[in-house]
């Protein structure tokens, strides 16, 4: 029966994976699943309603999941529905997340033993806020305090929330649709009203006020407006003809009907309001069928990355390689055969589900893998643990399966703290990056040099580790590290190699230099520096085994400097915007490897494994 775990464990892994890939369970009567399938223009991308719902929960607090204050557990396209149509409830919602103690006391909650506030709990407090943010604002970001940086987080948060409400809601009005409709039985009139005014001829008053007055309405909402929800008239199905709702109802007054799109949302507002889940799921059907007649790519778009949300691959794939590590490590203790191939089966599971939402991702953005810092980490444990599944098939020993699990954790866990500053990961490529030949060719060959040194430096950990603190470190064992490390140096000097010189030619095109010292340019440099220095060393026999490992070990520290060092921390032309936290983060990382090496520069002689084989020699 023993013989039959591997298979037990990957059938258990599939059902978890099945688990996941369920349709979502719609427990309301309302369409949830509908309503967050329809197509919005945000930042420069087409989405579904649930992405904007799921990436503004997450920065406003950090997750996606929210909990009403009666202890209701609400889904994201919930939540957006009472943000967007019924404000008076949404404002008791505790959304935002404050923890800095300093902040607290600013806003007078610092007794509350609570990180989670409402819009309501913050009210009286936002002119103070609004004062302290002016004065945060001259204020270059690596020299802010870090009360004036969560200042500002907590400002922008308020912003984001803002701008969600004054998306398709006028900000007085208790019922948009009774007022457009109002809007729409005195628009001859007032029109009338409007065009004798502006001519010098006598005019209704009235209905030059009443009409005027609508105007301001609209007015506002095209200027603070966040979502864009108007589609573009037919034959203009490109991203700039989308439209706010503002800017639709300004049209009225040119077109003299009210845009069906916008009448549409007032609808939505309307029954979700009243708890009418009939009309509400029937206006979902009828509207989705009327964009399917001019949107139907942008439609399967949208269905596609909602399932793609509710699925959730990558936090499958973290759990997947988790276990995957502590099945690994087990096996050195018991079982060797059965949990090494248990471990392996796991990992290349694991790493299918990530495979898939990285191409998943690349489908929906229609771009190369990698375009940002978030989808640089999905790659990075990408690349790394498809070459732990080769040196696990090669060696058989479990230390590609501990690696790997490691590794794609690790990264996964880096790229989720990635998604809370920005919310939605398939931004706009910046100006630079906007080209996908340079983004499958430089990028993506220098991030596998990234992921490669990465997966020497830790190989090697897992040498140092075992040899100091277990006995566990064979002479057996200790080759086969040696080669894996040796191996990947290769694999990675000739990645870095490439990747820098293609690096090089785009910069030429982009900036008319192919080389300027810059400091993402310098890194990329060391990288493939040091990684030739690890390699002349040892064929110069300079270093053996443990040298090997330690040299290894600051490679982390090189490709760190120049992954995260670089585009986090405010530097040249490759910042991409400074971060207190990943500075501390990096920090921390870098101390931790300069630990390692510390402990690895112990004479072998103090190594238990090495203790181990001395006492059995004769």
């Amino acid at each position: 029966m023993k013989r039959y775990l591997p298979l037990l464990v990957l059938l258990l892994g599939l059902i978890y994976l099945g688990s996941t890939l369920a349709p979502p369970s719609n427990k309301s009567d309302f369409d949830l699943n509908g309503f967050g399938r329809l197509p919005v223009l945000v930042d420069g991308r087409i989405k579904p309603l649930d992405t904007v719902a799921r990436t503004s929960l997450l920065v406003l607090q950090g997750r996606q999941r929210f909990t009403a204050p009666n202890g209701e557990s609400l889904e994201p396209a919930e939540w957006l529905l009472d943000v967007l149509f019924n404000p008076a409830v949404a404002n008791d919602y505790r959304h935002f997340l404050i923890e800095n103690p300093e902040v607290l006391a600013l806003l007078g909650k610092e007794q509350d033993n609570q990180k989670r506030f409402s819009f309501n709990e913050l009210r009286g407090k936002l002119e103070e806020l609004d004062r302290q943010m002016r004065l945060a604002d001259p204020v270059d970001e690596q020299e802010r305090t870090p009360f004036q940086r969560e200042v500002a987080k907590l400002y922008q948060r308020l912003v984001l929330y803002q701008r969600l409400q004054q998306s398709v809601n006028l900000e007085s009005s208790p019922d948009l649709l009774a007022d457009l409709l109002r809007f729409q039985e005195i628009l001859p009139a007032g029109a009338a009203a409007v065009r004798a005014k502006e001519a010098g001829r006598p005019y209704a008053e009235a209905d030059y006020k009443a009409v005027m007055n609508f105007a301001s309405q609209f007015q506002f909402l095209s200027d603070t407006g966040y979502l864009l929800v108007i589609p573009p008239d037919a034959g203009h199905a490109g991203a700039n003809g989308w439209k706010k709702m503002g800017d639709a109802l300004m049209e009225t007054f040119r077109r003299g009907a009210i845009s069906p799109d916008a009448m549409a949302y007032a609808g939505l507002g309307h029954a979700w309001r009243l708890k009418q889940p009939r009309d509400f799921n029937e206006i979902v059907g009828l509207y989705t069928q009327q964009l399917a007649k001019r949107f139907q790519p942008q439609l399967r778009q949208c269905r596609a990355e909602a399932v793609f949300n509710h699925a959730q691959p990558f936090y499958t794939s973290m759990v997947l390689y988790v276990l995957a590590f502590l099945l690994a490590v087990i096996s050195w203790l018991k079982w060797p055969d059965l949990l090494q191939r248990s471990a392996c089966w796991l990992l290349a599971l694991a790493f299918v589900v990530a495979t898939a939402g990285i191409a998943t991702r690349m489908w929906l953005e229609g771009r190369p893998p990698v375009t940002n810092l978030y989808s640089s980490a999905l790659f990075v444990g990408w690349v790394a643990v498809a070459l732990c599944l080769v040196l696990e098939r090669i060696y058989r020993n479990a230390i590609g399966s501990v690696a790997g699990g490691m590794i794609g954790f690790g990264t996964l866990l880096i790229a989720h703290h990635l998604a809370l500053s920005s919310g939605d990961t398939m931004e706009m490529m910046r100006a630079v990056l906007d080209s996908n030949f340079w983004l499958a060719t430089h990028v993506v060959v220098i991030t596998m040099g990234y992921g490669s040194t990465f997966l020497a430096g830790f190989l090697a950990i897992i040498y140092i580790f075992r040899g100091t603190l277990t006995r566990s470190l064979t002479p057996e064992t200790a080759d086969a590290l040696t080669r894996m490390v040796y191996g990947i140096v290769c694999f990675a000097t000739l990645f870095s190699l490439v990747g820098t010189v293609l690096g090089g030619i785009w910069a030429d095109q982009s900036w008319g230099r192919f080389w300027g010292w810059d400091p993402k340019e310098n890194g990329a440099l060391i990288i493939v520096l040091w990684n030739a220095i690890i390699l002349h060393c040892r064929w110069g026999g300079l270093i053996r085994q443990r040298g090997l490992m330690m040299l290894a070990v600051f490679g982390n520290i090189v490709t760190s400097w120049s992954w995260f060092g670089v585009n986090m921390l405010g530097v040249g032309l490759h910042s991409y915007g400074f971060m207190q936290s990943a500075f501390y983060w990096l920090i921390a990382f870098v101390a931790s490897q300069v630990l390692i090496i510390a402990l690895a520069a112990i004479p072998p002689a103090s190594w238990r494994s090495f203790r181990r084989a001395t006492a059995a020699a004769p």
